[in-house]
């Protein structure tokens, strides 16, 4: 970005002010390159001087910053009394902390941090002998003899505290932020001046400079907002203007064709749909008839019936001549779709064949497994227009995939699919398709809002008649052992009266090479949430070793089974089948079973070290449970103790099966950028100060202040420095995709 024939002062590199070391720590470990990028690292959290981080609170693990008094400090000699470390512990009225030096690192410290003395210690904590410490820690002084300067540096100042890392401490950083923060007065202001005056928001410069060196805990209130603003309304344009572009391309209306398939499909429900289904319904049909294409993103519980949903506005598009295709995230739930769907159509979904209906149509699969016949005659169906429905995986996106006329494509769990995959399946219709995105993921207002703002929301949640309530218990293993054993006869009394059961566990357990007593890393897709902290943990349960248990002990007698995603493709879906059928009593498995598994016998889930899966993990999986008419029962087993974060979780998960109020708990209890980050690409990482559930008014008006300015002003030409600061939104969202690729 030039202005004036010289690079702008934000864009400078961050080595021609700090020099190459700091700079190349500050690329590698933060991500920092410019000067801008460095302004923009605002502080985690400011320490009021005589504030003291309280020790008892320390994360293990992390690396902290903490304000203390030393409270006494001695050399202790090991090895023969060849070796010497120090050992200082600290106090701050909550807690004590341990810190230890070695060798000649000892004599500076030995030195300065005498009993009493006040000073900011930074480093990471480790458990030693079930006590925290940190070892050689870095530290900067508050106060003594040539601390003068350093005491009215602090003193009633708010000590701004960075996101650090082990090579660059906070008050490292603190100092880089002083040498570049004269720059933050050439900072181009991407909000419209209208905005900001009318909604009295901070000039960017000032804003900048009071979030890095506040004087008031006002001053970082104001610096906060403006820098919220900036973030969600940068942000909502992008949104706005994909919005925009969306209505500019052209499609194929589908309008409804009455004594069609649809119709025919209609009549022979054994079932009304219920009000929800049917408001949804109408509102996809609409934007069917329409010449731009529907975007549209449907959210239900697990079992609201999204599928019904899905399958009529396919048939209304095959109805117009039309083809639809449905994208599945796995192999399995491809299987189970197609499986689900030629049920749901019986005859409807044989066109063409003896004894089909002769409004029928072809319902073809197309998975990456097929034999090379099947799928040859799946390619074929597709070409010539002989199949109005397709399903399958992302191989339905490869180059040899041709489509006769693609109207509608189905995206089933969105936040498993980009949006260049969605590109990709565009360019296979004569015109765009129509985009239909459905998620049982229940997303709050505001994240469909920030992730989602280029599709129309639908929600349906109303369950349909004939489920089953579901009840949920937290089995405290440790603490009550016996409630364990009454769990596995629960699962014995359901199996008894004719029912099934999952069990459900973290881990496969057949790791070669995991080393023992740490938990392995993670399969992609079938985790077990976080590990908790503490080094004696032992390993998540594994589904191998428990259903061995199992089968030798609490459900011996019964059928029990194992599913987990290193099986081959075929072994799963012989496993499936035989569960379905009711030939397995137990299935243990993996979250493969997350996701659209539907056995409406199986009434009973118990999952085991459930404080390792999250919050919307859990939701999803007691999903699977009470789809008959027989009620659910799900027990979430865990050894933590009662006061733990994990227990509160799991409470609230057994506490209410409200889907979207479990999504709030959730992303209150952790950070966004986990949850945004399951959800789509990069830009998201781009939120610095956005706090997606407690910035809803933010959003909401950013919204719409964007979708106002985009309307009147669709190039932005009245706005050059928000193009700005948008095309680098967009730049990093490519760089993010080109990662990705």
């Amino acid at each position: 970005m030039v202005c004036n024939g010289h690079v702008s002062a934000l864009d400078e590199p961050l080595k021609k002010i700090l020099g190459g070391t700091t700079a190349k720590v500050m690329a590698e470990q933060l991500g920092l390159n410019t000067v801008g990028d460095l302004l923009h690292h605002y502080p985690r959290r400011y320490a009021e001087r005589g504030e003291l981080t309280r020790l008892s609170d320390l994360p293990l693990d992390e690396h902290v910053t903490v304000v203390a008094r030393v409270a006494d400090a001695r050399v202790l000699k090991f090895n023969n009394g060849r070796g010497q470390r120090l050992e200082v512990t600290l106090t701050d009225g909550s807690g004590r902390l341990q810190l230890v030096f070695f060798g000649k690192g000892i004599h500076k410290p030995h030195k300065e941090l005498l009993p009493g003395r006040r000073a900011m210690f930074a480093g990471k904590v480790s458990v030693f002998n079930r006590k925290l410490q940190l070892a050689h820690p870095e530290y900067a002084l508050l106060d003594g003899e040539d601390g003068e300067a350093a005491v009215d540096a602090f003193a009633g100042r708010l000590m701004p505290i960075y996101p650090a890392c082990q090579q660059m401490a906070s008050w490292k950083i603190a100092k880089a932020v002083d040498a570049v923060l004269p720059s933050a007065r050439e900072a181009l202001d991407p909000l419209p001046e209208a905005l900001r005056a009318g909604r009295a928001l901070l000039p960017l410069p000032e804003a900048l400079e009071k979030v890095h060196r506040p004087r008031t805990k006002a001053d970082i209130e104001d610096a906060r907002s403006r820098l919220k603003w900036d973030e969600a309304f940068v942000l909502q344009v992008a949104l706005a203007r994909r919005r925009m572009a969306e209505t500019q391309l052209p499609a194929t209306p589908r309008p409804l064709t009455p004594g069609g398939l649809l119709d025919a499909f209609d009549a022979k429900l054994p079932f009304t749909l219920t009000e929800g289904q049917q408001k949804v319904s109408r509102e996809i049909f609409d934007d069917l008839a329409t010449d731009h294409p529907m975007h549209r993103l449907l959210q239900g519980e697990v079992g609201s019936g999204k599928t019904m949903v899905a399958l009529r506005a396919m048939l209304a598009v095959v109805d117009t001549g039309g083809q639809a295709a449905m994208l599945a995230p796995t192999e399995v739930l491809a299987q189970q779709h197609h499986r689900s769907i030629t049920e749901m159509m019986g005859e409807l979904a044989e066109g063409g064949m003896l004894g089909g209906a002769e409004q029928g149509t072809k319902v073809v699969l197309l998975t990456g497994s097929m034999g090379a016949a099947a799928r040859r005659q799946a390619l074929l169906d597709l070409v010539t227009g002989e199949a109005g429905i397709v399903i399958g995986t992302h191989a339905l996106i490869e180059d040899k995939v041709q489509f006769h006329d693609l109207g509608l494509v189905v995206v089933d769990e969105q936040h498993r699919f980009g949006v260049e995959q969605r590109d990709a399946l565009r360019g296979k219709g004569k015109q765009p398709p129509h985009l239909l995105v459905m998620t049982a993921t229940p997303i709050p207002r505001t994240v469909a809002m920030t992730v989602f703002g280029d599709l129309e929301t639908s929600v349906l949640d109303q369950l349909p008649a004939g489920r089953s309530p579901i009840a949920s218990h937290v089995v405290p293993a440790k603490d009550k052992p016996h409630f364990l054993a009454r769990a596995w006869e629960r699962v014995r009394e359901e199996v008894e009266a004719g029912h099934q059961a999952y069990v459900v566990c973290p881990r496969i357990g057949d790791e070669e090479d995991a080393p023992k007593g740490k938990g392995t890393k993670k399969k992609s897709g079938e985790s077990g949430g976080e590990a908790a902290a503490g080094d004696d943990k032992r390993p998540p349960l594994a589904v191998l070793e428990v259903a061995d248990q199992l089968a030798k002990g609490p459900l011996a007698g019964l059928r029990v089974e194992v599913l987990h995603g290193r099986m081959h493709p075929d072994d799963k879906d012989a496993v499936m089948r035989r569960f379905a059928a009711g030939e397995v009593d137990a299935l243990v498995a993996t979250t493969v079973i997350e996701v659209g598994v539907n056995v409406p016998n199986a009434t009973a889930m118990v999952i085991m070290d459930a404080d390792r899966f999250g919050v919307s993990q859990l939701h999803q999986l007691r999903g699977r449970v009470g789809r008959g008419s027989a009620p659910g029962l799900c027990l979430l087993v865990s050894e933590m103790p009662e006061a733990s974060p994990a227990r509160a979780r799991l409470a609230a998960v057994a506490g209410t099966l409200d889907g979207f109020e479990l999504s709030r708990i959730d992303l209150e209890q952790r950070r966004e950028g986990d949850v945004l980050g399951q959800a789509q690409s990069g830009v998201r990482t781009s939120l610095r100060m956005l706090a997606v559930i407690e910035d809803e008014q933010v959003i909401e008006a950013a919204r719409e202040e964007a979708t106002a300015l985009v309307t009147t002003d669709p190039e932005l030409t009245g706005y050059p420095e928000l193009r700005t600061a948008l095309q680098a939104l967009l730049d990093a969202e490519r760089e993010q995709y080109l990662d990705k690729g």
